[in-house]
């Protein structure tokens, strides 16, 4: 894999194609900024979200936490609001350019729910510091063997399960705030019991609820999917939880597009990730569903424009209203964007 910005962008321009369809009006619900970089990539800011979306109609976006500029000072629990002010200010500098993207339009941010009834100062303060504030997210990836790296909020096991996450978690439906759900997949159904103990918050699963390909999962794609399909099919059950479709071209995943001497094209992500977002759809429906880019952590695997084609391909057998659902609808309404 690339290991530096310019040694990522000469191997994504390996595989170039023009953008399917580029006058659909895309709703891209999950993406990230950060200054500093990290081991994924270096700084992602604004101009490189619009060098990435350029080829695509994407008419507007949703930033998800990742621990990008939280305050250096203060109460330790307040330090997270410090990213929304962050992206708030992105937010700003993209309605005055004027471009046709209006990045930021929604913005998640991070709050910790084991603090219990006391986040909701948490919540308020996200709130205040921008009315683009829509939820939160509170990654609770986890898995016990060592080859898988544990989600960046430093959780445990059955976090979701836990009384104190429980009690910080009432206090999200009362805001209007809705919940992402990032885990791994053998946690699908404890995100399942906390959907039905809080059937009023709406909880958005990222990433397909986590596929494993990795670690003792490595070489076993076919018998996770088989394990995967009826724990998604129990969580669709729960009528206030929705769908992100994307996210697969992270290595965690196992597909190992990165270690490549060149990136795939489209037709070869669209039949790799076919089977899991025609299971999600069949179970979810359109209007529960909405694609997403997951950029630029996916970029490790393929370009913006080749991974919105794909997108396009597997949506190819739809109906017009459930490809605006899919690419900008649900995203729209979910958000209240």
């Amino acid at each position: 894999m690339a290991q530096t910005a310019e040694e990522r962008a000469a191997w994504l321009a390996q595989t170039r194609e023009p953008a399917l369809e580029p006058e659909r009006p895309i709703c891209d619900p999950h993406h990230h900024f950060w200054r500093k970089g990290n081991s994924l990539s270096s700084a992602y800011l604004l101009a490189d979200l619009l060098a990435d979306v350029a080829e695509h109609n994407v008419v507007s976006t949703v930033f998800i936490e990742c621990l990008a500029e939280y305050r250096k000072d203060g109460p330790e629990a307040l330090r997270p609001v410090g990213e929304t002010e962050f992206v708030e200010e992105i937010a700003k500098e993209s309605e005055a350019d004027g471009h046709r993207t209006q990045a930021a339009k929604g913005i998640v941010g991070f709050a910790d729910l084991t603090l219990g009834a006391a986040v909701g100062e948490v919540l308020d303060a996200h709130e205040q510091a921008s009315a683009r504030f829509r939820g939160i997210r509170h990654a609770a990836g986890w898995d016990e063997a060592d080859e898988i790296r544990n989600s960046h909020t430093r959780p445990f096991q059955h976090l979701l399960a836990d009384a104190r996450f429980r009690e910080g978690f009432a206090e999200l439906a009362p805001r209007g705030m809705s919940f992402e759900a990032w885990l791994y997949h053998p946690q699908i159904a404890e995100l399942t019991e906390l959907a039905r103990a809080f059937p009023d918050t709406t909880i958005i699963l990222n990433h397909y609820g986590g596929p494993l390909g990795i670690g003792p999962y490595a070489g076993r794609l076919d018998e996770v999917f088989e394990v995967w399909k009826p724990t998604v099919a129990a969580l669709a059950s729960c009528p206030n939880v929705v769908a992100k479709l994307g996210g697969l071209a992270m290595p965690v995943n196992g597909f190992d597009w990165h270690k490549r001497a060149a990136p795939p094209g489209s037709p070869e992500l669209a039949a790799s990730q076919r089977r899991y977002v025609m299971h999600i759809i069949d179970c979810f429906g359109p209007e529960r569903c909405m694609f997403e880019s997951n950029f630029p952590v996916d970029k490790a695997s393929c370009s913006y424009t080749v991974l919105w084609n794909a997108f396009k391909r597997l949506a190819e057998g739809f109906s017009e209203d459930e490809k605006t659902a899919l690419f900008h609808d649900t995203a729209v309404r979910v958000y209240r964007l």
